[in-house]
């Protein structure tokens, strides 16, 4: 079976934890440790985000003294980086000589999308309010609130084509574990003078919106988004939070869930099994094995229909 893994950022990053090498290779190994045993049976396409460490490479050049990178530089530098240590860590767990390649991965979007209007992709660190103060007046960025705290946000356009799709097929019929679109791609679009140009654009996108896409476009059966919940709930915020268990996409659709959080997820997970036909699990990383089994987490799918 073939299957797209999205990594949620706390694959990566914790809230709260510093934002050091060390502690971002100690949380892949422990989310690498889950996908190991799924190697044998299973062609793997792994994506993960990116915001904490864009928002600090972008700090970093801040305090460098020098003018910012564009977002697009930054998300093809650290899918690199994060690249780099899935592959080291993961190589440990697999029989040696596993092929296993990371690949930058542009993602084309609408100069025109009205979410350039609309920054809502948070990236980077949060802050005090104090802070966000500081720091929005000096680098004049737009903040919105993440939990009791703030942090930076940006545009966050709907992906449209994956342009190196036809390379990462590729690599899976040759039996490669392939990474990529790390942190919803790099976002790209053509220019309108020349259409065979292409430029970089100031955004963000969705990871889990970009990992639909990749999952349609290499014909995934099933696309995995896992995160550090067991799977979506109805009423959350409520003292009788209900999670859902098997549902199709219709049915999903027709809740509300929060923009930040777990609304793309849902928007992926109907998308793509509404235009492949396939299935989709939404659930907590450690049990990655009882979600592809679909066991677990909230399955989306024809069937299903149900509530845990």
């Amino acid at each position: 079976m073939r299957i797209v893994i999205a990594l949620g950022g706390n694959a990566l990053l914790r809230r709260g934890e510093p934002m050091t090498a060390f502690v971002q290779r100690q949380n892949i190994h422990r989310a690498v440790a889950a996908i190991a045993p799924l190697v044998r049976e299973h062609e793997i396409v792994l994506t993960h985000g990116n915001g904490p460490q864009v928002g600090l490479l972008a700090l970093q050049a801040a305090y460098a003294g020098t003018e910012a990178y564009p977002l697009d530089v930054l998300g093809a530098e650290s899918e690199g980086m994060i690249g780099y240590m899935i592959e080291q860590e993961l190589s440990g767990l697999l029989p040696p000589h596993t092929p296993i390649a990371t690949l930058l991965t542009m993602v084309e979007v609408d100069p025109d999308d009205p979410a350039f209007a609309h920054p809502t992709k948070f990236v980077g660190p949060v802050y005090t309010k104090e802070q966000m103060e500081a720091v929005k007046e000096d680098r004049n960025w737009t903040f919105a609130r993440d939990g009791g705290r703030w942090r930076r946000v940006v545009p966050s356009p709907d992906p449209k084509r994956i342009f190196e799709v036809r390379p990462v097929s590729w690599l899976l019929e040759k039996g490669a574990i392939v990474i990529c679109t790390g942190g919803g791609g790099i976002p790209t679009a053509f220019t309108t003078e020349r259409r065979q140009t292409l430029h970089g654009v100031e955004a963000v996108v969705d990871k889990d919106l970009a990992s639909a896409l990749l999952a349609e476009e290499v014909e995934a059966h099933l696309l995995v988004m896992a995160t550090d919940v067991d799977g979506v709930y109805l009423d959350w915020e409520t003292d009788h939070p209900e999670k859902i268990g098997g549902v199709t996409p219709e049915e999903l659709a027709a809740h509300t869930f929060a923009e930040g959080s777990m609304g793309p997820k849902v928007d992926a997970a109907c998308r793509f099994v509404s235009r492949s036909g396939g299935r989709a699990a939404i659930g907590s990383l450690t049990e990655l094995e009882e979600l592809v089994a679909g066991t677990a987490g909230t399955q989306v799918g024809g069937g299903g229909l149900g509530h845990a």
